[in-house]
């Protein structure tokens, strides 16, 4: 990607929900490729601009609220996506970041109907959609009780067995996963201990079975995370470019 060079890295808006949330792996990627990171938290009163002229595009991450909530800072940043999706911007979303948007282009999020979670590591399979973009992990990390149906007009990259829809696209630029890539080490240990009254749900897999499914896992989920993040943000720039 020889264009890549020229690109002009623009700083990519990362949406955190909590005092402590980090952007993990995926932001040490993203500033190893040449991107600065501009981390808001509206749930800590933090504004979300009115454009994203001055930015690369946009990441919005996981939380334990729920996209159905009503506080006011989860009702602005479903409403606020229409920026990115205006503009054309990258836009990633992750968990609650893609049944955010999910919900801004008109598709509902709910719990499973038999009240399965996925919490743990679960098989991932590719569509053949997804497969003419990349290569996929087979089993991928998860700490949700609700998903999303897939919008009208979005393309279904990846499905699971439990909660059918688990990554899609819409458009040219936005995109949403229901799993997790961005976790370290050190985070996946603190949601095993923060989280372990979840591992008693429906579904839910012990923290023991976190932790070894990382040793066994993790690998081919990172070198996905690393590639879907260069198709996010620096293919678009080089499309641009072009």
């Amino acid at each position: 990607m020889p264009i890549a060079a020229e690109i002009d890295r623009k700083p990519i808006l990362i949406v955190l929900h909590q005092e402590r949330s980090s952007a993990g792996r995926v932001g040490q990627i993203l500033m190893q490729k040449g991107f600065s990171l501009d981390i808001r938290r509206p749930a800590l009163g933090d504004e979300l601009p009115p454009t994203l002229e001055h930015h690369g595009g946009t990441i919005i991450f996981g939380g334990p609220m729920s996209a159905n909530d009503e506080e006011d800072f989860v009702r602005r940043e479903i409403d606020w996506l229409s920026v990115p999706l205006r503009e054309n911007k990258p836009y990633l979303g992750i968990c609650l970041g893609a049944q955010m948007l999910a919900r801004n282009l008109g598709g509902k999020v709910a719990p499973h109907h038999e009240g399965m979670t996925e919490i743990g590591w679960y098989p991932l399979v590719a569509t053949d959609a997804g497969r003419a973009l990349m290569d996929w992990p087979d089993m991928v990390y998860h700490f949700h009780r609700e998903g999303f149906d897939l919008p009208a007009g979005a393309e279904l990259l990846a499905t699971g067995e439990t909660y059918p829809n688990q990554a899609f696209r819409y458009g040219e630029n936005a995109w949403g996963i229901q799993f997790h890539g961005e976790l370290t080490r050190a985070m996946m240990h603190r949601w095993v201990v923060h989280g372990a009254h979840r591992f008693e749900m429906p579904g839910a897999q012990i923290g023991k079975a976190h932790l070894d499914g990382r040793m066994q896992h993790d690998g081919p989920l990172r070198t996905w995370m690393e590639n879907f993040l260069d198709l996010i943000f620096l293919q678009a720039g080089v499309r641009k470019a072009a």
